[in-house]
């Protein structure tokens, strides 16, 4: 096993780092949360608690804190009750079954969908977990009906709701820390999430993120962020962890370790494997697709040419301009205004404020130098044009603006445009949600 911080390598392996990382978050931190969806991450970062709690015979329990997203592998629900049940004596759990905002990247016309909603009770995909219904103890399943959050709103985004959770949790202690487990070889804006320079830390240590005010002592923790996959599950071998069982499907079903994600499978990057939540339990996933719209659309289609990039065909007699307008055209009026707004944001930032391109990137048309250098003394490069398509190698990159990008941003259902290096505010979540709601009869 290896280990990089920052890029910056050290002479130890990542299991011992974490073990330093959990040191001193037992030393500075009296409110221990850990967030567990049943994944291979956090599945490794709960055992690695827990081992650690074992050999420093640590006796205060640690929140264990679970989003149940209803619409799930039955396989990861049996999972996170067999790691209840063998180490009750170490949790606090908070298994919260709320009706939760929800990105869904299978359908154009409903791009959100909200688990636990009371709306679509009679179309839920399973019931509540069983333990709230068992008199002989104290229920910890959070549902609608008997939460005692006062900061929940109904259809709360997921990730305002984690971090309102943490809040809460720390009235009763202001040295509180939610344990996560992200990595950062997953994505580029989860290595983002660790290295940001400008966030505060707890201590200076870059494997945390300060959530609460400047005099509040609340973090998130990344004790795992620098393993590899392949140290997950070397792990897992080396220390006879229970894992979700669920991962050996997906291996024998040919799955790559980079492929297999379970945690909402209908997301931007999760969606990719939907083909075989039909395939590995089809009692759930007649369900699912009774539930969660586009569903079935994702499982035909996610490794077709439609859910693809470089696949898109351009009709005849088009241009790439014309087709984005066409496009457009096509779509409710409130949710092609939506386009319309990132498209002009898009537009304008490669018309003015400019950013560094490759030599290969400066041979595109209508592109020019800015003369003035970035804050790394890069040369910055506007477009007087936007142009209709670009080499793909320096697109796929985002180097260059062009109006093929925009194009598939409509037909690959980016509502949020992130293939235009957009992010979403609360802001245009909450507008998006209510325009989904207006036409989800349409």
């Amino acid at each position: 096993m290896t280990q990089a911080v920052g890029k910056k390598y050290r002479n130890i392996d990542v299991y011992l780092a974490s073990q330093e990382r959990l040191d001193v978050i037992f030393a500075n931190f009296k409110r221990i949360i850990l967030s567990f969806s049943g994944g291979k991450d956090s599945g490794v970062m709960l055992n690695l608690v827990l081992d650690y709690m074992k050999t420093h015979k640590i006796r205060k329990k640690i929140i264990l804190f679970i989003v149940d997203l209803e619409a799930q592998y039955s396989y990861t629900i049996e999972y996170i009750k067999k790691m209840i049940k063998n180490n009750e004596k170490y949790l606090e759990v908070h298994w919260c079954c709320l009706p939760l905002n929800l990105r869904n990247a299978t359908s154009v016309f409903n791009p959100f969908w909200t688990c636990w909603d009371k709306d679509n009770m009679d179309k839920w995909v399973r019931e509540y977990p069983q333990e709230m219904h068992n008199p002989k103890r104290n229920s910890y399943v959070w549902t609608l009906e008997n939460h005692p959050f006062d900061f929940f709103s109904y259809k709360m985004e997921f990730e305002e709701f984690t971090n309102a959770f943490v809040r809460f949790q720390a009235k009763e202690s202001k040295s509180t820390v939610c344990l996560v487990g992200i990595r950062a070889d997953e994505s580029f804006n989860r290595f983002r999430t660790i290295a940001n320079a400008a966030k505060r830390t707890f201590e200076g240590k870059k494997w945390t993120t300060q959530i609460g005010k400047d005099s509040e002592n609340v973090y998130n923790a990344y004790p795992i962020y620098d393993w590899t996959t392949e140290d997950i599950w070397v792990a897992n071998y080396k220390f006879k962890w229970d894992y979700n069982e669920l991962y050996d499907l997906f291996y024998k079903a040919g799955m790559s370790l980079s492929e297999m994600r379970i945690c909402q499978p209908y997301g931007d990057d999760q969606k990719n494997g939907l083909n075989l939540f039909r395939v590995i339990e089809p009692y759930t996933w007649v369900s699912v697709v009774n539930r969660v719209s586009g569903a079935n659309f994702g499982n035909i289609y996610c490794k077709d040419k439609i859910m693809g990039y470089y696949d898109v065909k351009l009709p005849e007699g088009h241009t790439w301009k014309s087709y984005t307008k066409m496009l457009l055209a096509t779509l409710p009026v409130e949710l092609r205004n939506h386009y319309v707004e990132k498209f002009i944001k898009f537009i304008r930032y490669w018309n003015k404020k400019g950013c560094y391109i490759s030599e290969e990137g400066r041979k595109v048309e209508g592109v020019k130098p800015l003369n003035r250098l970035s804050n790394k003394g890069k040369e910055l490069f506007v477009f007087t044009k936007i142009p209709d398509t670009a080499p793909r190698k320096i697109e796929a990159n985002k180097e260059v603006p062009s109006w093929r990008r925009m194009a598939v941003c409509i037909i690959k259902n980016d509502v949020l445009c992130k293939g235009l290096s957009f992010a979403q505010t609360k802001e245009q979540r909450n507008k998006i949600a209510k325009i989904m709601e207006k036409y989800k009869d349409f």
